[in-house]
């Protein structure tokens, strides 16, 4: 199974770019793993919030397979313990899904036609975070439920 992790906006600041390189190679021990950044719209400041998130929408959609399995983070998704987290991957794992794909949206969220093909969404938090921390707390998070998948001890209860 690979991983993807697609985040609509800029580059990873240097703040955080040296711990998302940290967890995405300890979660390359488990999985193929990428991460793609994709740009928002060149036109982006002209356009309505609504407008923007349709955008970027087709862009998602023109990139994803028919068989990805979509998880979209999203503050009304499912909020999840790290166990159920790890939960989610194993199943996904067991039922040999190819590519699970988490999604960070763009600033005003997602379209509804990429909220409708998200397979799963998920709630990091009741908080609203920079998309740049959501970025690391993900890949931290993968990261993690990779470790309780195979009972390994970063994971402390």
């Amino acid at each position: 199974m690979q991983l993807q992790f697609w985040s609509i906006g800029k580059k990873n600041e240097a703040y955080v770019a040296e711990g998302i390189a940290l967890f995405t190679k300890r979660i390359s021990h488990y999985y193929k793993v990428e991460w793609k950044i994709i740009a928002t719209t060149k036109n982006s400041a002209v356009l309505s919030a609504e407008d923007l998130k349709i955008e970027e929408g087709k862009i998602i959609l023109n990139n994803l397979q028919k068989d990805d399995y979509l998880i979209l983070l999203d503050e009304r998704g499912k909020n999840l313990q790290s166990e159920e987290l790890a939960k989610v991957l194993q199943k996904r794992n067991n039922n040999s899904t190819k590519q699970v794909i988490f999604l960070i949206g763009g600033a005003f969220g997602v379209s509804d036609e990429v909220i409708k093909r998200a397979n799963f969404n998920w709630s990091l938090s009741n908080l609203v975070f920079p998309h740049q921390l959501v970025r690391l707390i993900l890949a931290e998070q993968v990261y993690r439920a990779c470790t309780i998948n195979k009972n390994e001890k970063y994971h402390h209860v």
